[in-house]
């Protein structure tokens, strides 16, 4: 049985963690089928959206420290074939292209942070446990949090978890704007498949650009962004897309958007 599953639905691709037997502690071989399964999303171009979620009663334990022991000692991940997608984003050539939606319960410790702070949108259920504890094994972070995580939450508070290895519940997750919505346990799948069907029903092209512009003003700077936002728009100007928003603005009806 595969660890990782995909199913496409409504233009949502489902990823799902399927190693419950051991809390879904990511091995190797879930690193590279999950790099696998995004290049799906990445390049298929019927597929608008993505939704990372786990099989269980936790999103993951973390890392399966033994498997990682040698890759880590080598001082660098493990070698992605040309076009697998780098399911940290640390390499922006090779992230995703489309949004994330992610969706946890349960224990979510250090790779499932790191993970989650590649994706776009979360969804939490209110028991889950995040817990960034590479310190307390002897190591540090290097799937992302060590950057992203002050981003998100600030440095005091990023600060706070990252050089305690103490838990964050899920209603000061939310708080700190690290997750977006919270749910009972038990319904955070179907939240966050929500949230991501509406992200599909937008104008693929817009959402898009949309997010690459975020992207670029986050790793490049305002200045970079603000250069490239009426060059980047004026070819969706010229897409069916546009033309049908527009459309759809004049006789008052939703819009049917094709992503061309």
């Amino acid at each position: 049985m595969s660890k990782i599953t995909v199913e496409a639905k409504d233009h949502v691709l489902l990823i799902g963690i399927n190693r419950p037997e051991k809390m879904n502690a990511f091995d190797l071989e879930m690193f590279m089928e999950l790099a696998e399964n995004l290049v799906k999303l990445h390049a298929d171009n019927d597929l608008r959206c993505g939704l990372l979620f786990a099989v269980g009663s936790n999103f993951t334990s973390g890392l399966d420290l033994a498997k990682w022991v040698k890759v880590f000692s080598s001082g660098s991940f493990p070698v992605l074939p040309e076009g697998y997608c780098d399911p940290f984003g640390l390499d922006e050539s090779r992230r995703v292209g489309k949004p994330l939606v992610m969706a946890v319960q349960g224990i979510c410790y250090t790779v499932g942070l790191e993970l989650m702070l590649a994706t776009d949108v979360r969804v939490a259920a209110n028991d889950t446990r995040f817990g960034q504890i590479e310190v307390k094994r002897g190591i540090y972070p290097v799937g992302g949090a060590t950057l992203r995580l002050p981003e998100e939450i600030g440095w005091g508070n990023a600060m706070r978890y990252l050089l305690t290895g103490d838990e964050m519940s899920a209603e000061e997750a939310y708080r700190m704007g690290l997750v977006q919505e919270l749910t009972a346990p038990g319904e955070q799948f179907d939240r966050a498949l929500a949230i991501a069907k509406i992200i599909a029903e937008q104008a693929p092209l817009g959402v898009q650009a949309s997010l690459r512009s975020a992207r670029l003003s986050r790793i490049e700077g305002h200045e970079k962004a603000v250069s490239r936002l009426l060059p980047d728009l004026q070819p969706i100007m010229n897409s069916e897309d546009a033309r049908e928003g527009v459309q759809s603005f004049l006789e008052r009806r939703k819009a049917k958007f094709k992503g061309c």
